[in-house]
């Protein structure tokens, strides 16, 4: 019996598909945010949709159909 392919982990809770990509949040949001700007941390809320480059690669991640 074969066995199941796994979906990378570590992808699947970082990225999620929708009809225009796969959506993402933004990096360097999480701790010392007192010396970044308060206009470089607005740019960074909500989320993003990839690039189109990066989209294969993560397909094969998330074991995408």
């Amino acid at each position: 019996m074969a066995t199941k392919a796994k979906v990378h982990s570590g992808a699947a809770k970082r990225f999620k598909k929708t009809a225009a990509g796969y959506k993402h949040k933004h990096a360097n949001k999480s701790h010392i945010l007192t010396k970044m700007t308060t206009k470089r941390k607005r740019q960074l809320r909500g989320t993003s949709i990839i690039n189109a480059v990066d989209a294969p690669a993560i397909d094969r991640m998330l074991r995408a159909k």
